[in-house]
């Protein structure tokens, strides 16, 4: 995959350090990436290794060529880091890469952090603190907004749950990649603070939906529609950013349906489990499980306007 970035990324100052970085899918890639060109050691493992062999083939040039390194199991790139990251599927996938014989943690050394960059559930996240803590160790769950251009760009906003002196270690680090890195509170903390922000997005992308659906039966220009409320209340990143390629029938951005359908199945568990009442929520995850019905599963998460199109065509 390309890790070309659109922007130039200025690195925070940060001694260098030797680190892991487990998991280098369309996030995990760049990410692994800025913390070679923020001067860091980087040792990098993934379950599918050709993954893994063509980032160091990509990154291992010139100066770097020293500092790139891959491998063969999760335990081994954890020997001498400082810090490990990960950036993997989901709950079971990140139990792999920390637990057993030859998970992360069995390689890592007392004091040192893992920082675990997956979306997954609180619970995972409380397990593995707990875990972690039992071995000398540090976890902090650490999920990204900003989507597969945020990781590119390295401007990722990160929420984070864990100690303060973990979150401490951790941070200039993670800058890297980041435009954002802010400890929300105890672990647990940052999953619960990406489920807010999936619940905030989910509602916003429907109601944008709604409204270029409208316009278009409406017979109005909506580029120049977009254009003009664009400058007033109704305004958002969304509207931004995905407002024109909605109307353009364009859904290759990143962050596949498949994935927002996990996140929000887990946002509607952790509402069960707490009280919260999410109807529109509820609502949208159904008009997201009619897109996959749809062969949507790999388009992004703004093609919600096509079962709409769909239904009034």
């Amino acid at each position: 995959m390309s890790t070309s970035r659109t922007a130039a990324k200025t690195y925070e100052a940060c001694p260098p350090q030797h680190v892991a970085f487990l998991g280098l899918g369309v996030m995990g890639h760049p990410m692994a990436g800025h913390l070679l060109r923020a001067g860091h050691t980087v040792t990098v493992y993934n379950r599918t290794a050709a993954k893994a062999e063509a980032w160091v083939a990509e990154h291992a040039t010139g100066e770097a060529s020293q500092r790139a390194r891959m491998a063969a199991t999760p335990r081994l790139a954890a020997q001498g880091a400082s810090v490990v990251f990960s950036c993997v599927g989901n709950d079971d996938d990140l139990r792999s890469v920390t637990l057993g014989a030859d998970g992360a943690f069995a390689g890592m050394e007392p004091g040192t952090v893992f920082v675990d960059h997956t979306t997954a559930s609180a619970d995972v996240a409380r397990e593995l603190y707990g875990a972690a803590k039992t071995l000398g160790l540090s976890f902090v769950d650490a999920p990204v907004s900003g989507g597969q251009a945020g990781a590119e760009n390295g401007a990722l906003t990160v929420m984070c749950g864990g100690d303060q002196m973990a979150f401490d270690a951790a941070r200039p680090v993670g800058m890297a990649f980041s435009k954002a890195f802010t400890r929300i509170g105890e672990a647990g903390a940052g999953q619960l603070a990406k489920m807010v922000n999936q619940i905030c997005i989910g509602g916003l992308v429907q109601g944008l939906s709604e409204a270029i659906a409208f316009g278009q039966h409406a017979g109005l220009d909506m580029n120049l529609v977009l254009d003009v409320i664009g400058k007033g209340a109704a305004q958002s990143w969304q509207m931004d950013n995905r407002g024109k390629t909605m109307v353009a029938d364009q859904f290759n951005f990143g962050f596949a349906v498949d994935w927002m359908r996990k996140d929000l199945g887990l946002v509607l568990d952790e509402a069960r489990r707490n009280g919260a009442r999410l109807p529109v929520t509820a609502l949208v995850d159904q008009f997201y499980a009619d897109v996959q019905r749809m062969g949507g599963n790999r388009w992004d998460t703004s093609s919600l306007i096509k079962r709409l199109q769909k239904k009034t065509d």
